[in-house]
């Protein structure tokens, strides 16, 4: 059973349009209605620190509420930024395997990157609880902490929801398993320190998938990846990373972004005049400012098919430590 949080009443109500009966739908407000503590927060903290406070407080009231009548044995909160290559059925045989009552994947920066670990070792976008003491005493815990204090900055040992996760492995201990699949959680920030490789098939997105360290590619974070201009600019998410080589982005971004437009096509369907990007329009000047930064510094890209262009480095010829370097170099002059 997929469970959905959603998070306005439009996506609410495009998605029980959409849904069968392996998706239930639940909106914010009913959340709400049945944690006065957490309403009370929406009053303390902007919109996105809210929302990096729902991260324990949605499963936990999921439990709470259906945990007995659904039967529901594990939870496992995913990020609504992650795509599935495979199934991740490895996922809970490893968490089987370790008898582990709380599964996290860290964010396995290469070197160049780990300053980033200041804001957290683990990655919030994949979290599975158990339904016994263990799994729920964590995400009790978890909800208090982020209910007193959950900002998106760094203050004190703390960061937003995420950087609470850097005490489980002393106080859980063996009931924690940090999985070590590099295949599952794949992500901008962690792609460039791992070896992938193109399965047999050919050179089309669609034609054979990857393997990452030897394994198929289970699950990909495509964080801040979004349609900035109809469906041909967009928000690559990577600026701070470093670009993936066109290649691999072809085989990882492309079947992604022809899934999105495929669901945007599809409700578009349904409600005449619906897509993705609802937000008012650029100045002409501003538009084309904002372009050419993004083309030449990574941050955006065009697509064309399945390919997804950007200026910067010969298309994608460089990545990782290299496109670190040469950012600071453009950043100083």
């Amino acid at each position: 059973m997929l469970w959905v949080l959603a998070l306005d009443e439009f996506t609410a109500d495009v998605l029980r349009e959409v849904g069968g009966t392996w998706l239930r739908v639940v909106p914010l407000a009913e959340v709400e209605a049945g944690d006065a503590e957490l309403a009370a927060a929406k009053a303390n903290r902007t919109r996105v620190e809210y929302y990096f406070t729902l991260s324990p407080c949605w499963p936990r009231w999921l439990l709470e509420k259906h945990g007995m009548r659904a039967g529901i044995e594990r939870i496992t909160y995913v990020d609504a930024d992650m795509f599935f290559f495979a199934s991740p059925a490895r996922i809970f045989e490893a968490m089987d395997a370790a008898k582990a009552s709380v599964l996290v994947t860290a964010h396995r920066f290469p070197l160049w990157l780990k300053r980033y670990e200041r804001h957290g070792k683990f990655n919030v976008g994949l979290l599975s609880f158990q339904n016994d003491g263990v799994g729920r005493a964590c995400l009790d815990e978890w909800r208090g902490r982020c209910l007193g204090w959950c900002y998106d900055r760094l203050e004190e040992g703390k960061y937003a929801d995420q950087k609470y996760l850097d005490e489980w492995p002393e106080r859980l201990g063996a009931a924690l398993l940090v999985l070590e699949h590099r295949e599952v959680n794949l992500a901008p920030w962690n792609w460039a320190g791992v070896e992938i490789a193109a399965e047999a098939g050919g050179a089309g997105a669609a034609k054979g998938g990857l393997r990452v360290e030897g394994e198929p590619l289970v699950l990909f974070h495509f964080a801040r990846f979004r349609p900035i201009h109809g469906d041909w600019w967009w928000q690559s998410g990577q600026l701070d990373y470093g670009v993936m080589p066109r290649r691999l982005r072809r085989r990882i971004y492309g079947p992604y972004g022809r899934a999105l437009l495929a669901a945007r096509d599809e409700l578009a369907a349904r409600r005449a005049g619906f897509d993705f990007v609802r937000r008012p329009a650029r100045s002409g000047r501003e538009f084309g400012r904002s372009l050419s930064l993004r083309l030449v510094f990574g941050g955006g890209w065009l697509r064309v098919g399945d390919e997804f262009f950007n200026l910067r480095g010969g298309l994608g010829r460089w990545s990782g430590q290299c496109l670190e370097k040469l950012r600071a170099i453009f950043l100083r002059t």
